[in-house]
Parts: structure tokens; C-alpha cells; sequence
């Protein structure tokens, strides 16, 4: 039999030769191959990679979407960015949009399905704890597009924006009038502009800013104090002043007889969304905002058996602050020191302390309490009253939950006192170390981290420069799936503020976004979303959709985004192939410039475009 060598050397048996050295390839690539970093590059591929692979960009971590990850495709153009106009492998979508139509009490171009549905309002029992300024949603959502106002623009650029708006963008000439003497709004032209006065803000909301640092230094705004509430907030330009200071301001207040606050608010650029204190929960976790203020805000406090003030208990952070600023803290008449002593003896029963009252140069007043760092206070309590919640196991959402009559307890620390949140900005990359303990087991500190870094990738080498996106002319962001709010972090540095919305059906990561110093939301994509038409410059979906056709059709879904996405603005869909697929023709039905990135993220331009017909049923 011929040896190894003769079959070399004469090159007999071509067939065995070919086969060897086959073998032997085979052999070397197992032994030299790296699978370590095979992995590490799947996940988080280098700008070298993603210009040039044809497998799409890494899906969120496992844990953190139930959404299977897309199926890689192969890539036909090497350019990135690709037409869709034409795809064939695209589902068939046929519906006929159709312009809503508007009802006695709104207008039909600031329609807000949840909190216009008059005929549900109509039919409430009582008003007495403003129930008809709630939310009820009409069944099913409305499939129907909301209309552009007469001589609508896109908004002015941040932060232009924050001292002036366009007027017909926001045409409310009642509010106008009835604010102009409190030197909140004044009309000018064709512009409506902000002199940043108010009620309270005798000296500017500047001054007022400073005044509370300098009666209560330990305040320390943009460290300590990153993330806080604004309860009544007028045009919202506490918070829009705020953010100089790189504070974060969520601001509310309820749809009401001026209707549009909030909604000048939103196109000024400053974060804000409709809601009210009256019979349901506030939507937002436990111990979460490290100050909230109200400056005659209109909520009676003691009311309901205190039930409003407990609530902000609830979601006020242990050690943070209540700035109240309204007549009864510097005025004498009955009326007001009436409302006075019934605040004392209600934030005497929940622990909390009065730390410094004071009356500006004006003579405006301002009390600070502070909610307490243990129990030790309610459990030395003479009178049990309001008495301590029960604690209950199991996910504990504020969604449609009604409001609290007792006082829960705080986290439990193996007896030790709460524990502030580092400063910002470092704040941003330690989420996780200062939430409950519940939630550290549930998110280990390794799922944080790997989140952290994915969007941090994504961002920096897709989103910023590959989608198309002019981000100079976002500024009001949504993230509608926000997980841990990777998205918001990896844009920090961008001047633009992202509502991070965590559903409600989904793992409850909203108190590691706020432990972040960011801001978010609870909600249900299957109704409409608490905000004016046209509020929105980007929408980000990160595979939210799967979970959401289980439970309601996606029309409705994607006419609310319609709705307040403002026009010549984004929405980015991250999603599996064939979600990518149904999505492309409901886009396009809307006249959106659509493009597609890797097979696997959706973008879509909303132009001017609205229906012929002149209005639908809802």
C-alpha cells in the first residue's frame, strides 16, 4: 500500500490528497479560532462591523426583551441605509385614514382621546375629587388622524423655543388674556413669548430659583436635587429654568378651564404631561422624585382625609423635600391660616419636618418640609393615624390604582436609614446600587451593565449618524419600551430631554431610571398616551410591538403615535424582521418617508400630509 509520502510526492489519488488537506484546514481553524470573541463582536460589533457586516445590529439583552431576537438577513446594498419604498416582502395593508372629528368640549386639533371622551365624562356619578379630569379611554382607541391647526409651523429650536413659541401652533388667545397680568404669557406677533414671571415669581422664576438654594443650601440644585415634580405647573417655566441648573423637571397639571398649559409647556421644549390629584395614583413608583414643589398649585391638600398630600408622600423620595409656596403660609387672613393649621397637623402625622420658612423681598412665602429617612418616626407616633399600608407581594404598578389612606412603609434597609442617591452627573451610571433590594435581585448589577454599554454602542455608531436623523432639530424625545433607560443615557450630552415610558405589562424598571436622574412614566400602548397633538420630535420603539398585538390592534397603536408626532419629525422602530414588515406599509399609508437599516430598525419621516375627507367617526 502506497505510503503518506508517495501519495505526496507522486500525487497519486487526488481525491484522498484534496480530502487531507481539507482535514487538516478544518483542524487549524478550531484550534487558532477565538470564541470569546466571536461572542463579545455578536453583541457589540465595531463601526468597522456594522459598516460592512450583513447581519443586523445586536437586540437589546435577552433579559430584557420577551421579543425573540430578528433573524439575520443577508444585506443587498453595502450602503447602510436603503429605500423601502418598494419591498415586496412587505405585508398588504389596506385601511383608509380618515381625519377625526371634534365634540362639544375640545377642539378636534388638541384631541387627547383618554381625557376628551365626553360622553364617559358625561355619565360620572361625581365630580367632587375632579374624576372628569381622569383618564377614560374610549374601547376600542380611535383608528382616525387628529388635524393640523390653521397656519401650523414646525416649532422653533431649543432654546429659542423656551422664551417664545409659534401663536398657531398653540392659537389660545382665552389663556392669553387671562394670564397676561401675572406675566406668564404674552402675545406678540405672530409668536407668543415667555417672560418667565408668574404668580409667585414676582422677580422672575430666575430669582425665585435662587432664593429657595439660599434659604435651604442643602437643596444643592443640579447635585443632590436632580430629579423633581412640579405639581400645578402653569406654563412649566420653574422647570424650564430648572434645567439650567441640570435639574429635570417633570411638569403637570390637569386639562382645565385654560386647557392649553401644558401644551404651551411641551412646545416651549420642557418635559410635561396631563394629570391630576384626585382619586387614582399618580403614575409613577414609590420614593422616586428627590423634590417636589407647588407654587398655588390648587390642590387642597388636607382634602379627602389628606389623601393628596399622602401621595406625594408616596412618591416623594426619604430625605427629599416639599417646597410649598401659596397665600396660607404668609398671609393672615381666617381663610388662610385656616388651611394653614390643617397642613401642620397633617405633615405633623405623616413625620414631616419643617426645615426652614421664609418670605422673599416681595413678600411671597415659601415653606420646605422633609419626608424622614426611617420608620423610627412613624412607629413612635402617639395617634396611628393615617396608619401605617400593609405591604403587599407582587408587582405594586400605579396604574388605575386608587389613591393610598395610609402611609407606607419605607424600604428596609436591615434597619438602616435610607440612602441618598450619589450626585449627579455620576449619578447617571449608578442606578441600580441605591433601589430596593427586591429589584436587585430581580436586575443583577451584570444586566445594568450590559445594557448600559449596548446602547451606549448603538447610539454612538448607528443612531447619531446612519438613520438619518437631524438631531439638531429634536429636542422632545419619547422612548416608548425604556427598559433601564440606556436609550436617555446614551444622549445625555444631546440637548434634548427623553420621556421614558416603561409599560405597564412589562418588568417595572422605572425606579432604576429615576435612581438614574432621569425621567419616565408608567403606560399602556393600547390607549392613548396623556399629551396634546404634535408634543413629540422623536419616538423610539425598542421591540415593543410584539406584546402589543396580543392585546390590541396595531392601527390604533400606531394612530396614536401619529397623533403626537409633530410634523417633519421621527419615529425609529427597533423590532424583529417580521414586525419590521408589518409596520413598513402602515407608515407609508401615512405618507411617511420611510428608510430601512439593517432589516431591522424602521425609520419614518411624518410629513404635513392629513386626509381629503373632512372628519370620522372616533
Amino acid at each position: 500500500m502506497p505510503s503518506m509520502r508517495n501519495l505526496l510526492t507522486e500525487r497519486k489519488y487526488p481525491f484522498l490528497l484534496t480530502l487531507a488537506v481539507f482535514l487538516l484546514s478544518i483542524l487549524l481553524l478550531f484550534l487558532f479560532s477565538n470564541p470569546t470573541s466571536r461572542l463579545f463582536s455578536s453583541y457589540f460589533p465595531s463601526l468597522k462591523d456594522l459598516q460592512a457586516s450583513s447581519r443586523p445590529l445586536p437586540p437589546p439583552p435577552p433579559h430584557f426583551s420577551p421579543i425573540p431576537s430578528p433573524d439575520p438577513l443577508p444585506d443587498p446594498n453595502p450602503n447602510p441605509i436603503e429605500s423601502v419604498e418598494d419591498n415586496g416582502s412587505d405585508e398588504v395593508f389596506e385601511f383608509r385614514w380618515e381625519i377625526c372629528r371634534g365634540g362639544k368640549g375640545f377642539n378636534v386639533v388638541d384631541f387627547m382621546p383618554c381625557l376628551d371622551n365626553i360622553r364617559a365624562i358625561k355619565e360620572l356619578k361625581s365630580r367632587r375629587h375632579m374624576e372628569h379630569r381622569e383618564r377614560h379611554c374610549p374601547k376600542p382607541s380611535p383608528r382616525c388622524l387628529v388635524p393640523l391647526p390653521p397656519g401650523y409651523k414646525v416649532p422653533l429650536p431649543w432654546p429659542k423655543s423656551r422664551d417664545m413659541i409659534w401663536y398657531n401652533n398653540v392659537p389660545h388667545p382665552k389663556l392669553v388674556e387671562y394670564k397676561k397680568d401675572q406675566h406668564w404669557v404674552q402675545r406678540s406677533g405672530d409668536y407668543l413669548v415667555f417672560p418667565g414671571g408668574g404668580t409667585q415669581f414676582k422677580q422672575g422664576v430666575t430669582s425665585y430659583i435662587h432664593f429657595i438654594e439660599q434659604i435651604l443650601p442643602i437643596i444643592e440644585w443640579g447635585r443632590r436635587t436632580r430629579v423633581i415634580l412640579d405639581v400645578g405647573c402653569g406654563v412649566a417655566s420653574f422647570g424650564g429654568y430648572l434645567l439650567d441648573k441640570n435639574v429635570i423637571t417633570m411638569s403637570f397639571a390637569p386639562k382645565d378651564e385654560h386647557e392649553a398649559q401644558i401644551q404651551f409647556a411641551l412646545e416651549r421644549g420642557i418635559p410635561a404631561f396631563l394629570s391630576v390629584i384626585g382619586t387614582q395614583r399618580l403614575t409613577f413608583p414609590d420614593n422616586v422624585f428627590d423634590l417636589i414643589h407647588c407654587a398655588r398649585c390648587r390642590v387642597h391638600w388636607d382634602a379627602n382625609g389628606g389623601k393628596p398630600l399622602l401621595e406625594l408622600n408616596r412618591i416623594l423620595r426619604p430625605g427629599g423635600f416639599f417646597v410649598w409656596s401659596a397665600t396660607p403660609v404668609y398671609r393672615d387672613n381666617t381663610r388662610d391660616q385656616t388651611v394653614w393649621n390643617a397642613m401642620v397637623l397633617l405633615t405633623d402625622s405623616i413625620c414631616w419636618k419643617m426645615v426652614v420658612k421664609s418670605i422673599d423681598a416681595t413678600g411671597i412665602g415659601v415653606v420646605i418640609y422633609q419626608k424622614p429617612v426611617s420608620n423610627f418616626c412613624y412607629e413612635q407616633r402617639k395617634v396611628n393615624n393615617p396608619p401605617l399600608c400593609v405591604q403587599k407581594d407582587g408587582p405594586n404598578i400605579s396604574w388605575y390604582a386608587p389613591l393610598d389612606s395610609c402611609l407606607p412603609p419605607l424600604p428596609n434597609r436591615s434597619g438602616k436609614e435610607y440612602k441618598w442617591p450619589i450626585a449627579w452627573p455620576e449619578r447617571l451610571r449608578t442606578g441600580i446600587s441605591s433601589v430596593p433590594q427586591e429589584l436587585n435581585r430581580i436586575y443583577a448589577e451584570e444586566k445594568y451593565d450590559d445594557d448600559m454599554k449596548h446602547w451606549e454602542t448603538l447610539v454612538s455608531e448607528a443612531y447619531s449618524h446612519d438613520l438619518g436623523i437631524s438631531w439638531s432639530s429634536i429636542r422632545n424625545v419619547m422612548d416608548m419600551n425604556a427598559g433601564f433607560g440606556g436609550f436617555a443615557a446614551a444622549l445625555i450630552n444631546q440637548p434634548l430631554w427623553v420621556m421614558n415610558v416603561v409599560p405597564v405589562h412589562g418588568p417595572d424598571t422605572l425606579p432604576i431610571i429615576f435612581n438614574r436622574g432621569l425621567i419616565g412614566i408608567y403606560h399602556d400602548w393600547c390607549e392613548a398616551f396623556n399629551t396634546y397633538p404634535r408634543t413629540y420630535d422623536l419616538l423610539h420603539s425598542s421591540f415593543l410591538f410584539g406584546n402589543l398585538t396580543q392585546r390590541c390592534n396595531i392601527i390604533e397603536v400606531v394612530a396614536e403615535m401619529d397623533r403626537i408626532l409633530r410634523p417633519g419629525k421621527w419615529v425609529v422602530i427597533q423590532d424583529t424582521t417580521e414586525m419590521i414588515r408589518k409596520m413598513h406599509p402602515i407608515l407609508q399609508s401615512l405618507h411617511y418617508e420611510t428608510t430601512l437599516y439593517k432589516q431591522q430598525f424602521l425609520v419614518g419621516k411624518k410629513d404635513f400630509w392629513r386626509p381629503d375627507n373632512k372628519e370620522s367617526t372616533l
